[in-house]
């Protein structure tokens, strides 16, 4: 009998199987309500995440500690988190209505409040896609944590190093220091960390702020202050979810809010029966491209082009982007202050009310249209379908359907490129589900000629639609780029859009069969190339060219 060949599993392979594992594992989580994430509850998810070795967590399964990734994981995590033992996702239940202070993270808004000394409270109201993404931060922070504990820990937790009792000092008694005295405190934190004095250094400067110049200092002392506390004391951390969160999650309960408020200034503006479009982008650029050449007349003359646009980019143009807004305001702009718990504020755009005389835009496609635009804030992951989803469904007044003519759906927004660099563009024909067997081909109204002349590289091909950005490595990414799927980047929302599309056009008649959808991105990080990752830094500048790009081309198909 023939002996059976073993057959060996790729990289690619065993990257996906850890993907898996780890929303499985998340899932059974949150249904079971608590875990702790260092002990035997949160193994599968430390193993799977050390096995993935994501590009965003750089050395996470090295011994050393992960600088970039932990100022990536920070600056989406409260301040304040790495002191808590305790972590408690809940729904939206009333904390903003309390004397406790509301926490937002400074690159993900969401809503957390310091409980106590020992828990953090984090509100989820942006579906599953937001626990997943605080579950693997949390993971990646523990493990490096522990890191920290072995490190600094001897004879078995009897003694500690003395780069760590020179820190505690500095952490806990709150010491001053001179300028002299934060180099050798930067030079034992090298030894903690097995770090060099300069990238410990640089990463001291990242995480300063006016408050506290030594913000770094403190962060690193907590991180390995719980891990010892774990495992010297036995005082787990511990994740739990609570029991509204539970019940609420998948009900599209926010989003439903979000979309009937929509609805209903529609309504009172007698706006609700008039061709609607619908962008899903930022809250400038829209604003901008229409705007700010009436508003800005003179800037306008002086800047040309994506110049004015850049101007308002700086972060001292505060007086000029208010003037944008007010002038916005008079010429037909509403703006809708998300108080759903969403976090996606909304502008309403009345184009009758445009002086297209002082516009760089004009009506040739919606002359007879007296359209309405509708701009929406980012979604986050799957939060996507449900906003689409229920904005897309008629409006119930007195017992009658309402339903909206929606004449089309643009929806751009970052991405990860996998050919290229930060600020190239990509026009996507396809979005890939990452994880399932769906796929959404489409009919995209731009195309690459119409990027193109503005300076930047444009691609097409497929896009795939991640279950998280932060669990992505070269392997995969490299699978999806190199195989016939012709992948040009990632991101985390088409594939959630494009079914909330086609199921209200194509099987539930809520708007048009016909209705034209827009799909473009502009790269923020290229993964496969090391040092390119969201860890990296931002796009500053460098977003202003694609971004008002496709908002210009989205607008001029829409006029």
């Amino acid at each position: 009998m023939a002996k059976a060949k073993k057959i060996e599993r790729t990289r690619a392979q065993e990257s996906t199987n850890a993907i898996e594992k780890l929303y499985i594992s998340m899932r059974h989580l949150f249904s079971r309500g608590f875990y702790k994430p260092m002990g035997v509850s949160g193994e599968t998810l430390r193993k799977s995440l050390l096995s993935l070795r994501p590009e965003i967590y750089g050395s996470i399964a090295e011994d050393r500690v992960e600088l970039n990734g932990l100022a990536y994981v920070i600056e989406r995590l409260p301040q304040g988190i790495e002191e808590c033992q305790f972590i408690n996702l809940t729904a939206d239940e009333g904390y903003s209505d309390s004397h406790f202070e509301t926490i937002i993270p400074p690159k993900r808004r969401r809503n957390c409040y310091r409980i106590d000394k020992n828990q953090m409270n984090i509100e989820i109201t942006r579906g599953r896609s937001e626990i997943y993404d605080i579950l693997t931060h949390l993971t990646f922070l523990f493990i490096e944590s522990h890191k920290i504990q072995k490190r600094v820990t001897l004879s078995q937790g009897k003694d500690f190093v003395r780069e760590w009792k020179h820190l505690e000092e500095i952490v806990v008694f709150n010491k001053r220091i001179s300028e002299e005295e934060r180099e050798v405190s930067i030079a034992h934190l090298g030894n903690i960390l097995g770090r060099t004095f300069d990238e410990v250094m640089a990463i001291h400067k990242v995480f300063q702020t006016v408050e506290n110049t030594d913000r770094f200092f403190h962060l690193i002392y907590w991180l390995g202050k719980l891990g010892i506390d774990e495992v010297l004391a036995q005082k787990k951390r511990t994740v739990t979810f609570s029991s509204v969160l539970i019940e609420e999650i998948g009900h599209h309960i926010y989003g439903e809010i979000w979309a009937n408020n929509i609805k209903a200034i529609l309504k009172e503006n007698n706006l609700l029966q008039r061709p609607i479009h619908i962008i899903s982008a930022n809250m400038h650029s829209v604003l901008n491209a229409i705007y700010a050449q009436g508003a800005l007349p003179k800037e306008a003359h002086k800047n040309k082009g994506f110049e004015l646009y850049q101007l308002l980019s700086n972060a001292d143009s505060k007086p000029s982007q208010k003037k944008v807004k007010d002038y916005a305001s008079e010429n037909g702009l509403l703006y809708v202050k998300d108080t759903s718990g969403t976090n996606i504020n909304v502008q309403i755009i009345d184009t009758d009310k445009i002086n297209f005389e002082v516009s760089p835009f004009t009506k040739e496609n919606s002359i007879d249209e007296h359209a309405v635009i509708i701009v929406m804030d980012y979604a986050f992951g799957e939060q996507a379908y449900e906003t689409m989803d229920e904005l897309l469904k008629p409006y119930k007044v007195d017992k009658t359907n309402n339903f909206l003519d929606v004449k089309s759906v643009s929806i751009m927004g970052k991405a990860g490129v996998l050919e290229g660099g930060k600020g190239d563009i990509m026009i996507p024909s396809a979005h890939i589900f990452e994880g399932t067997a769906d796929n959404y081909p489409f009919t995209n109204e731009l195309s690459k000629e119409d990027l193109k002349g503005f300076g930047v590289n444009v691609f097409d091909g497929s896009m795939i639609s991640v279950l998280g950005t932060s669990l992505q490595n070269k392997d995969v990414l490299s699978f999806f780029h190199d195989s016939t799927w012709n992948v040009i980047g990632l991101e985390m929302e088409g594939a959630h859009y494009q079914k909330a599309i086609q199921s209200a056009s194509k099987i539930r008649g809520n708007i048009s069969e016909n209705v034209k959808v827009r799909y473009a991105y502009y790269a923020s990080d290229n993964p496969l190339e090391t040092g390119a990752t969201l860890a990296s830094g931002g796009l500053g500048m460098t977003g202003v060219t694609p971004t008002y790009a496709i908002t210009q081309k989205i607008l001029e198909q829409i006029f």
